[in-house]
């Protein structure tokens, strides 16, 4: 028996094309992804997903409700997976007759935040999430308000995202010759990211540093004036993923500031290219995979006094980084996308099993 799984999801990554690729390749797993055309300031190459099946939306056709049911009815469907409930067609699939017999699980990454919109979302979203037969969680954060939301502990899992581990796995020892003596930060230029703490942390560092690294940015957004005319500082602009293998190579550390970040695949993507790591508490995936004192550092949001001296740290901390990054890795590894694509693979197959009869149950209890 072959199942159809379609996932229903936003921007397309390179992270999220490695884990689609591995689970199109499980048997029994017929995979198809209905996702956005990219158009945004993290505008991967819609190449990512040449060899996935999949449909890309443009600006227009993602809105279109009536478009969107058309498209996820005609591949016939065993299991929607849907990214949250922020996308209104997406939202309104498991209200659809005719996809009533259509099992649907719900990815999300929110971390619980205590706000007042959070603490209404069992009122708000109420409905919807009645309708969902799983729900897929990053990590303990998310969980927390998975839980807050009044869904039983029984439908939920963990495990939303992968990476291509076997991808950046290489890079750690192609860094052993001579460790880098430089930071890295690859993100959005957003004010969410911290983008301008990051800058006057780093001026901080170099005013207290007689050697001091370069810190080099990948990424674009509304904030790429903050990184002009710095000393030491070294812009590259958004990088495609397969044009990013020799700046992770160079990189001795990696560094992400962010004010609000609920689960930040970077992060995952930076262990796993076994680099020591510093990042905010507001880095939702730092929960799994940064160990203070043991393979990164954790500071708090919002302090560049506080950046800059864990930037002095790992400075001074030259011969320990290629332990701490080794050590990156092993955190990292459960998240590689054929871990993902099994884990998923157990759950669609868990979720179309035949529930079991009266009869099976009797025959259970006899044996």
């Amino acid at each position: 028996m072959t199942l159809k799984v379609v996932f229903c999801w936003s921007d397309i990554s390179g992270y999220m094309a490695a884990c689609w690729r591995a689970l199109h390749r499980q048997p029994q797993i017929d995979c198809f992804v209905v996702a956005f055309q990219a158009k945004t300031e993290t505008a991967f190459s819609d190449r990512l997903m040449d060899d996935i099946p999949c449909r890309l939306l443009n600006v227009t056709e993602r809105q279109n409700t009536s478009l969107v049911k058309r498209i996820i009815r005609e591949q016939q469907p065993d299991i929607v997976v849907l990214c949250g409930w922020f996308h209104p067609p997406y939202r309104a699939l498991p209200f659809a007759p005719e996809l009533a017999e259509t099992t649907f699980i719900m990815g999300m990454d929110t971390p619980w935040q205590a706000t007042l919109k959070q603490r209404l979302g069992p009122v708000l979203l109420g409905p919807y999430l009645k309708r969902l037969d799983r729900v897929v969680v990053t990590g303990e954060r998310s969980w927390q308000y998975a839980r807050q939301l009044g869904i039983a502990a029984a439908r939920l899992r963990r495990g939303l995202y992968g990476i291509d581990y076997r991808r950046w796995s290489p890079l750690y020892g192609q860094r052993q010759a001579y460790w880098p003596r430089a930071f890295l930060f690859a993100g959005r230029y957003a004010p969410e990211k911290g983008v301008e703490v990051l800058t006057e942390a780093y001026r901080y560092y170099r005013n207290q540093s007689d050697a001091p690294w370069p810190l080099v940015c990948c990424g674009q957004g509304p904030l790429a004036a903050c990184l002009q005319g710095q000393p030491g500082l070294i812009d590259r602009g958004f990088v495609q993923p397969e044009a990013m293998d020799p700046i992770w190579r160079q990189a001795g550390v990696f560094i992400l500031p962010s004010r609000f970040d609920p689960w930040p695949l970077a992060l995952v993507e930076a262990a796993a290219a076994g680099l020591p790591i510093i990042c905010t508490d507001r880095c939702g995936s730092a929960v799994e995979v940064v160990r203070e004192g043991y393979n990164g550092l954790i500071i708090p949001p919002d302090d560049s006094e506080a950046l800059a001296q864990a930037m002095l740290n790992l400075h001074h901390r030259y011969d320990d980084l290629p332990i701490w990054g080794a050590r990156a890795q092993h955190l990292a590894a459960p998240y590689a996308a054929d871990v993902w694509a099994e884990r998923w693979r157990e759950l669609v197959l868990e979720l179309r099993r035949p529930a079991p009869t009266t009869n099976d149950v009797k025959l259970a209890l006899r044996i």
